[in-house]
């Protein structure tokens, strides 16, 4: 199969801006974007840099972002994102300084998943022998034990773009991993800390990592999850606790959101009117300000009877 790589190529020491060359590459129906980045380098142009290992989608090296979504190069076959003869973009991971080329520094990634503890700190003397954990607990583990620390999660979230004090979605993950382990007997002291800002409640639910996530992990809903374990242990005092449940409880009521409610809940009164002001007057601008007098739809009983038989 024919197709062309269109690379984002970027050497700091020699360039002041990235730039894009394209290389037209022939593999077979099986080949994948790995597979033609390495005929570049071993054939047209040995200066490209990028990070590969085990070429078996276990090791995480190759991330980057492949027609503008993260993506496991080893394991991006070529016919199945592009025809033959298209053009695939390959560009570095985001929110991630570009070392050269496609190689990203990764030091925001290790930071934020140190900033989590991730390992296990039991309390008490040490167990006389191994401690066994119940297959109902490993199996809720599990999928938070299948990140391959690829960063691509990292690379497309889209609260990393605009706060980088974020913990973010691998980091969290991993909190989840330690948090819900019955070996671990920092439980309360993990929930209060991720319940602080820049933790589980900076999540947007934008999806973005679950889509991108090469092993199925789901990042945003292992800190879903996480966010209930916060819930139910009594953290519910935080900004985002608040406005979580003046959600439910809005929607529960009058069947749909109440945005000017919302604001109300969540910050307080006087809180609310002195942060949101600036924000209400560019929504009344563009036309976007929400309607002051919140009514609820006419079929607001089926929604509550909904909410009654989840039990909430």
């Amino acid at each position: 199969m024919r197709a062309t790589l269109r690379v984002r190529r970027y050497d700091p020491e020699t360039q002041p801006t990235p730039t894009y060359k394209e290389y037209p590459v022939d593999l077979p129906q099986y080949g994948t974007v790995l597979d033609g980045l390495l005929d570049v380098r071993d054939r047209q142009d040995g200066t490209l840099s990028l990070r590969c290992s085990c070429r078996s989608a276990i090791c995480g090296s190759c991330s980057m972002r492949i027609n503008g979504e993260a993506r496991l190069a080893c394991k991006t076959l070529v016919n199945k994102i592009a025809s033959p003869g298209e053009t695939i973009t390959v560009e570095p991971m985001g929110n991630m300084p570009v070392i050269k080329d496609l190689v990203a520094d990764m030091t925001l990634f290790w930071d934020k998943v140190r900033a989590v503890e991730p390992y296990l700190q039991p309390v008490g003397p040490a167990p006389e022998r191994e401690y066994l954990v119940s297959n109902e607990a490993m199996e809720r583990l599990t999928v938070a034990m299948n990140c391959i620390m690829c960063g691509a999660c990292v690379s497309d979230c889209t609260v990393l773009e605009v706060d980088k004090t974020f913990l973010g979605p691998a980091a969290l993950a991993k909190a989840y991993r330690f948090v819900d382990d019955p070996r671990d007997g920092r439980k309360m002291e993990r929930l209060e800390k991720y319940t602080q800002t820049s933790g589980i409640w900076d999540c947007t639910r934008c999806n973005m990592c679950v889509q991108v996530c090469p092993k199925g992990v789901a990042p945003m809903e292992r800190i879903m999850q996480v966010r209930s374990m916060a819930m139910e242990a009594g953290f519910n005092k935080t900004r985002g606790a608040r406005h979580a449940s003046a959600f439910a409880e809005i929607v529960k009521e009058s069947g749909r959101l109440d945005e000017m409610g919302l604001a109300l809940k969540t910050y307080g009164f006087f809180k609310a009117g002195f942060t949101l002001t600036g924000i209400g007057l560019r929504a009344f601008f563009r036309n976007k300000l929400p309607p002051l007098f919140h009514r609820p739809i006419a079929t607001a009983e089926n929604v509550r009877r909904l909410f009654r038989r989840l039990g909430v």
